[in-house]
């Protein structure tokens, strides 16, 4: 099956897909990594979403439906994941039209449901290598640093995503629930939604990711 995932900031959906290309060969589809993709191409439309961009805007759905409908085309029946679309009801109407024309069915949408404060501690404990871009979390031992703010595999400093603050981190995670709440109900009209408990460790998650691909029955 393929699947779509949803998920709020820090829910671990970059993990999840990074398993399942490396167990089953899924195709990771991210709409920012087609725009800056069609950007380095220098294509006519890449330089105009450079324009956008460079400009501080939103690039608008009618290109990036370009984009997406221009890959799923040439997957060549590949299985994919989508990851960043849709994210309002409008791109989820949209996307339902490409796939009817491209007569995709065969689909999952995951919603990945976790608890704001775990979600808060995830980002403003994440802590990055300056160097070579290894990923700690100050606030879970597991994932500490032996040494703190120093990276254990190459010894460069650590440092904290500029925008990871309490005040900016809670109005993101909310503006993305309330956007998100109608694209839920969407999915569950067409009873293509499952919900997964991302409040545990990833590999609970992802076995539960496994259950509803092979057997297509785990509960909405």
């Amino acid at each position: 099956m393929n699947i779509i995932f949803i998920a709020p900031p820090a829910a671990g959906k970059g993990t999840l897909s990074d398993k399942l290309v490396t167990k089953y060969d899924y195709k990771h589809i991210s709409t920012g990594d087609l725009l800056r993709e069609e950007i380095k191409k220098q294509s006519a439309l890449g330089k105009r979403i450079d324009k956008i961009i460079s400009k501080g805007e939103l690039v608008s759905d009618e290109i990036i439906t370009e984009l997406l409908k221009n890959e799923l085309q040439n997957l060549k029946g590949e299985k994919f994941i989508l990851d960043g679309y849709p994210r309002n009801i409008a791109q989820a109407e949209i996307l339902k039209s490409i796939f009817d024309e491209l007569n995709i069915d065969n689909y999952v949408t995951i919603y990945l449901d976790l608890e704001e404060e775990l979600a808060m501690k995830r980002a403003l404990g994440r802590v990055i290598c300056s160097k070579c871009g290894a990923s700690y979390n100050t606030y879970f031992e597991n994932f500490m640093p032996k040494k703190t703010g120093i990276c254990d595999k190459c010894g460069s400093e650590l440092k904290h995503r500029a925008d990871d603050t309490e005040e900016t981190f809670k109005k993101r995670f909310q503006t993305y629930i309330d956007v998100t709440s109608p694209v839920l109900d969407y999915y569950k009209k067409l009873e293509k939604l499952y919900v997964i408990d991302a409040n545990v460790e990833s590999d609970e998650v992802f076995k539960v990711v496994e259950q509803i691909l092979q057997s297509g029955n785990v509960g909405n």
